[in-house]
Parts: structure tokens; C-alpha cells; sequence
């Protein structure tokens, strides 16, 4: 099993999480995060005065899944977030030892 980790715009949940509905996969926590990569923040004005934000705010996805399927889904989310500009997002794959479900006890594969 591995654990994807999307950190993407905002504006890309909604049609991230349809295009995971149509590879059947209903389980992920979403997140609001705030953070900075290489865009390194901006800079804005208020009332004439110019002020930096480094910290954007930014959406976190976590989904477990199946070996068999991180390929595919991955190529998914990076299709589906990707805008061309600084600040699309990135995505971390992790591997995942076990899980289990609480309420029944099933674990491996059968707990997702």
C-alpha cells in the first residue's frame, strides 16, 4: 500500500476529488495548509504599502491506496492540477506498513 500526499491550489479540489469519484476512490482527508516552495510567497498592496505573504494557503490530500493503482491516479491529479505556473503543488508517495479499519478490525487492504 502507499500513501499519496498532494499538496495543491485551492481552486483544484473540486475537480480533483471528480476525478478520483470516477476511479472509485471515496476515502481521503483534505487539509488547509499554508506553505511556499520556489514561488517563495508574493508580494500585495494595501493602501499604497507594499507587503509580502510567504506563507499561500494550499490544499493537502491524502489518499491510501493499493500498489497497483498509484501510477494512474498520480498521473491523474498531476493532469488534473497542473495550471503550467509556479505554485501547482507537488506530490509525495510514501509506503504504508498496515492499515486497519477501527469498526470491523480488518487491516491490509481490506481496511480502505
Amino acid at each position: 500500500m502507499k500513501k499519496i500526499e498532494a499538496i495543491i491550489r485551492p481552486s483544484k479540489l473540486e475537480e480533483i476529488k471528480k476525478v478520483l469519484d470516477k476511479y472509485g476512490i471515496k476515502g481521503m482527508t483534505v487539509s488547509q495548509v499554508m506553505g511556499c516552495g520556489n514561488q517563495k510567497g508574493r508580494v500585495n498592496v494595501y493602501r499604497g504599502q507594499e507587503y509580502t505573504i510567504n506563507l499561500l494557503p494550499k490544499i493537502k490530500v491524502e489518499i491510501i491506496l493499493t500498489d497497483l493503482r498509484v501510477e494512474e491516479v498520480v498521473d491523474q491529479i498531476v493532469r488534473t492540477a497542473r495550471t503550467g505556473e509556479v505554485g501547482d503543488g507537488k506530490i509525495f508517495i510514501y509506503p504504508v506498513e498496515n492499515a486497519i479499519r477501527i469498526r470491523t478490525g480488518d487491516s491490509g487492504s481490506e481496511a480502505l
